[in-house]
């Protein structure tokens, strides 16, 4: 089986999005035309994944993430100074003859989205999902059965996800039962800033509303800023709320998504190459205070 056979199955799994894309996702380098020794399906492709990846003897590297360190993922260097450290990456790369393959857009265009399927498949959360983009916009709803502590939650998160620690807001003994795993916190995300009629309205306006409205007890966002719904959520607990905010950080938030891909992968591929999940690893460490 070719690399270029795996991504035509792929293209045929995903919903198409038109001949005028021209977005992040494709090949970011290597040859698709070489037999595929094996697949490893992982959130980025960082040094360490790649050289994972070499010592399993695959060729496929499959990633949700950027490959470049550009935010537009262009294939190549495209910053008008030389980058040592992505020269060095590239090398390995290309010396090891592995096809970088980023599936970014066409993941969360599938429906349900290829990624929080399985962040909510491998946090064991499939028979607790509420509500999918309705109650809280881009955002999934999870009601677990019974009341959990948010240090018991900080303990459910680095243990399902393989991280060092969390960074978190709330008290550790407060009980939480319905959270919401919501998209990034920045100005312009998803709903932009609009002033109408006297009224303010934006992502996170939306968020306090459903939070409010749905009884909604803790959040995990994707990106952060902390002037808006975090600091909302912060006076809450000052005055008496049980609220929390567990900031894993973007990369953990959607890490199991890449775990899931690796089933999906093995079902199109139907057992003719070995595909293998390797874990990102978390990207923070953590010094107290």
């Amino acid at each position: 089986m070719k690399i270029s056979d795996v991504l035509a199955s792929v293209y045929a799994y995903h919903p198409d999005l038109g001949p005028d894309y021209d977005g992040c996702d494709g090949i970011k380098c290597g040859d698709p035309d070489r037999e595929c020794t094996g697949i490893v399906s992982a959130l980025v492709p960082n040094v360490d994944v790649i050289r994972k990846t070499i010592e399993m003897g695959c060729n496929l590297l499959y990633v949700h993430e950027p490959t470049s360190y550009l935010t537009p993922d262009l294939k190549g260097w495209r910053a008008n100074y030389k980058c040592d450290i992505y020269d060095e990456k590239m090398k390995l790369l290309e010396d090891n003859g592995i096809v970088v393959f980023r599936d970014h857009d066409h993941m969360h265009a599938h429906r349900p989205d290829s990624i929080f399927t399985g962040v909510i498949k491998y946090m064991g959360w499939e028979d607790y999902l509420k509500d999918s983009g309705n109650k809280v916009p881009f955002g999934y709803v999870i009601e677990l059965p019974e009341e959990v502590t948010v240090a018991e939650m900080n303990k459910e998160l680095i243990d399902k996800i393989g991280l060092h620690g969390t960074r978190y807001i709330g008290r550790p003994e407060d009980k939480i039962k319905k959270l919401a795993l919501v998209g990034h916190i920045y100005p312009d995300a998803f709903i932009p800033a609009s002033e109408k009629g006297g009224y303010y309205t934006d992502y996170t306006t939306e968020i306090i509303r459903a939070m409010q409205e749905e009884h909604i007890d803790a959040i995990i966002p994707g990106e952060i800023i902390e002037w808006n719904l975090l600091s909302y959520i912060r006076d809450g607990i000052s005055l008496g709320r049980n609220m929390a905010c567990f900031n894993i950080g973007h990369f953990n938030w959607e890490e199991l998504g890449a775990k899931y891909a690796a089933d999906w992968l093995t079902d199109l591929t139907k057992g003719e190459v070995k595909v293998s999940y390797v874990p990102t690893g978390d990207l923070w460490n953590y010094q107290l205070a």
